[in-house]
């Protein structure tokens, strides 16, 4: 592995993400539901994702998202993997990337932030390892430290919470935990 990504990788504290396309394959489902005809949006989560989400918080990074879109599909996710913040409903996400550092007391550099579009490109810019899904514009892939083989919603959340753990030392203890040779 690049030995400057895991330098990188070594600071980070906080892995912020977009939701569409990063978490999810951006795809969004919307169907009519009881006699009302009350339209409900669902989206898929990639359950290796989560897995790993949780590895993280169990090893002292938090995690959290930043999406332009409001789901409460994406609350329950959030609350599933134990992530600790979770802001819906805002594309201009530089004021909730400084709220997030004065609530957190993280230096920028501390921050690790996966985006797959334009409105992600500013707070790629501002953290210390920027990453972008296989499927992210080539825009964002250009911003990005690292960008992952797989796409949003297909495992690129396992690949950067691997890549953290590695940097932190952690992944041979979850290796040995799940006795994986």
């Amino acid at each position: 592995m690049n030995p400057q990504l895991l330098q990188r990788a070594s600071r980070v504290r906080l892995l912020l993400m977009d939701v569409d396309g990063v978490l999810s394959d951006g795809t969004l489902y919307y169907y009519a539901s009881g006699p009302d005809g009350k339209i409900i949006e669902t989206k898929g989560f990639n359950a290796q994702d989560g897995m790993s989400l949780q590895w993280l918080h169990w090893h002292g990074i938090d995690t959290g998202v930043i999406s332009g879109r409001v789901s409460p599909a994406t609350t329950e996710r959030a609350k599933q993997v134990g992530m600790k913040y979770v802001y819906q409903g805002h594309i201009e996400k530089i004021p909730l990337l400084e709220e997030i550092i004065v609530k957190s007391g993280l230096a920028s550099e501390q921050i690790a932030f996966a985006g797959d579009d334009f409105t992600d490109i500013v707070v790629m810019r501002r953290v210390g390892l920027a990453f972008a899904p296989a499927n992210a514009r080539p825009e964002v892939k250009r911003a990005a430290h690292h960008v992952t083989d797989a796409s949003g919603g297909a495992g690129a959340v396992r690949e950067m919470a691997e890549i953290l753990l590695q940097a932190h030392g952690h992944w041979a203890d979850i290796l040995k935990k799940y006795e994986v040779d």
